[in-house]
């Protein structure tokens, strides 16, 4: 379960798909914000939201909505 320490613990927990499985979070994150929770570094992931490539620059501004589905892709550098 998603969950994060401030007043918006009060508030219902939403249903999301990340990486289809079914979690929970507390409405009103933005992509950045959860993808800190999810202990993922911002610079090297890539995220699709509901079937469409989030860009960076809307991360900030993408609030998560119940329902979202997120599919998160880790970036490795390799040779």
């Amino acid at each position: 379960m998603l969950t994060a320490n401030n007043d918006s613990d009060r508030q219902p927990m939403i249903a999301l798909q990340i990486n289809g499985e079914e979690r929970q979070c507390h409405p009103d994150r933005n992509m950045v914000e959860l993808l800190e929770f999810l202990n993922m570094n911002p610079r090297l992931v890539a995220v699709e939201h509901n079937g469409e490539i989030l860009h960076r620059q809307l991360w900030q501004e993408t609030v998560i909505k119940a329902g979202d589905r997120l599919e998160i892709v880790t970036i490795v550098g390799g040779g």
